[in-house]
């Protein structure tokens, strides 16, 4: 159910970029209100931790804080690897992806005191968590919601949908990026990067993707009809 919510609301801010992107796009080729490789489209905010730790299940690159009682020597901070562990002294490499952090807390548990310690009593707080897709939407031949594990490209994202369909206007790609706080929007144009004229911008974990063209028209105008699109992005 938690799986479901996540999706559906980031489906929920993909209908209102659409939105947006509809309302300040022309017919084809560049255009719009939003601006085209602005200096200020920057690094997005860091990740907010989930609303409840509880349930989440912790995957490589997110941070834990390890408390050993009495020994400090095994506390501290670890970063999940790309492999799903953390090395800790004494133990060496440990799952932790996958666990929640109750899971792993029992699992340290019961290996340290197999053969270290005498019923020790651990603690594990999830300190950062990694979130890991990129939405992309749009006139593209697989849109949905794809994994990354570290920064990427505009190019290498269009790819991960399989590139763009055939009614699109790679002119006018526009990404949403959560900045200072505030819904942001920059558009580029793919012709002009495919041919080294413009650099490939950096494509962040949490960014929407929408490339325009008439199919996204046609499929959103349904959904986008009841949206309020004035009040729903600011400051453009």
């Amino acid at each position: 159910m938690a799986t479901r919510m996540v999706v559906l609301g980031q489906y929920c801010r993909v209908a209102a970029c659409v939105a947006a992107l509809l309302i300040m796009s022309g017919c084809g080729g560049r255009g719009g209100d939003i601006a085209y490789d602005p200096a200020s489209f920057v690094a997005p905010d860091a990740p907010p931790l989930p609303a409840t730790t509880t349930d989440y299940r912790l995957g490589a690159g997110d941070v834990v804080s390890i408390q050993v009682f009495k020994v400090d020597s095994l506390s501290g901070d670890q970063t999940i690897d790309t492999a799903g562990r953390v090395n800790l002294a004494l133990l060496g490499p440990v799952v932790a992806a996958g666990r929640t952090t109750a899971e792993f807390e029992q699992a340290l548990e019961r290996q340290l005191g197999e053969k270290y310690l005498t019923a020790p009593s651990i603690a594990v707080t999830l300190k950062s968590a990694v979130q890991r897709t990129v939405t992309v939407d749009g006139s593209v031949q697989q849109p949905g919601l794809y994994p990354i594990s570290a920064p990427t490209s505009l190019i290498k994202t269009i790819a991960m949908a399989r590139g763009t369909a055939e009614e699109a206007n790679p002119s006018r790609v526009i990404v949403f990026r959560q900045i200072d706080g505030q819904r942001m929007a920059a558009a580029f144009d793919l012709k002009s990067i495919r041919r080294g004229e413009s650099p490939d911008p950096v494509i962040y974990a949490d960014d929407i993707v929408v490339v325009d063209g008439s199919a996204t028209s046609k499929a959103m105008k349904t959904v986008i009809q009841s949206l309020p699109f004035v009040t729903l992005f600011r400051p453009f």
